[in-house]
């Protein structure tokens, strides 16, 4: 489900609720140890409440078994917070918090940033911006504004690898090399060596906002083509039409390899 840019409100718990319904599961999973202290996500959506971070979405895997216990995903941003591109490029940190409760999880927090151009979200990976954890055991507020405090101290190097993207410009053979890793960090090396895709479609942007050679532009054009399933390509005699990745897992997980890849070409 796309964000509400028209609205700026923040989803309401039924909303919430509606799509990740184990988030204000109040207990934890039957098999969990005597050990295991159970804190409800909508526990730490009210504390983030009170930081300034209402939540924009939520998802949560499909369950085989142990309904309401699995691992979810929620979407935190705080309408004060936003990084002003002089191009009108627009974006809002945010922060992704996943957690589960079957007992398998701390609360793992990444960094993130949101388009506002192109309605697209990226994950921000890289040493600067490791995940955060927070164990269930001995959890309390002061624990949680820490790691935010942290975090968003850390948005200035979010806004100093944004400059270095846009200040970087890619021939057309470097940017094609990069679709091609881009290629690799979807399908995984070995797969993507059997697949026949023209490059020059993964960089040719959709809308007239991404048009250039710089890095920003390019890394934009490729993540979103790759995760939203915008190309086709060929195994064997068979042309097939990419699959939008769902599974938000996976999602940050490429996301994440993706912003690691557009730093390896980003000038020093």
């Amino acid at each position: 489900m796309p964000l509400d840019l028209n609205n700026m409100s923040f989803l309401g718990k039924a909303e919430i609720k509606e799509r990740a319904s184990s988030v204000f599961t109040a207990q934890g999973a039957p098999e969990t140890s005597e050990k295991y202290s159970h804190i409800s996500t909508d526990r730490i959506i009210e504390d983030m409440e009170a930081l300034g971070w209402g939540v924009v979405d939520a998802k949560q895997v499909r369950a085989r078994k142990g309904e309401g216990y699995q691992k979810h995903l929620v979407v935190f941003r705080n309408n004060d917070l936003f990084i002003e591109g002089t191009d009108g490029d627009d974006v809002f940190p945010q922060i992704l918090l996943t957690n589960s409760h079957d007992g398998k999880n701390a609360f793992t927090f990444t960094a993130g940033l949101f388009r506002m151009v192109c309605e697209n979200g990226l994950v921000i990976s890289t040493q600067e911006f490791n995940n955060m954890k927070i164990r269930h055991y001995g959890y309390d507020f002061t624990k949680l504004q820490e790691v935010i405090t942290s975090m968003v101290e850390s948005l200035p190097l979010a806004v100093e690898s944004m400059n270095k993207f846009k200040q970087t410009q890619l021939e057309e053979e470097k940017a094609l090399e990069f679709a091609k890793k881009a290629l690799e960090a979807r399908f995984g090396e070995e797969q993507a060596q059997n697949i026949t895709i023209d490059l020059r479609e993964l960089i040719t942007p959709t809308r007239t906002e991404d048009s250039g050679n710089d890095l920003w532009s390019i890394f934009n054009v490729v993540q979103e083509k790759l995760v939203h399933g915008m190309f086709n390509y060929q195994t064997g005699t068979k042309t097939r039409k990419a699959r939008k990745i769902k599974n938000f897992r996976q999602d940050i997980e490429l996301n994440a390899k993706l912003y690691e890849l557009a730093n390896e070409y980003a000038v020093n």
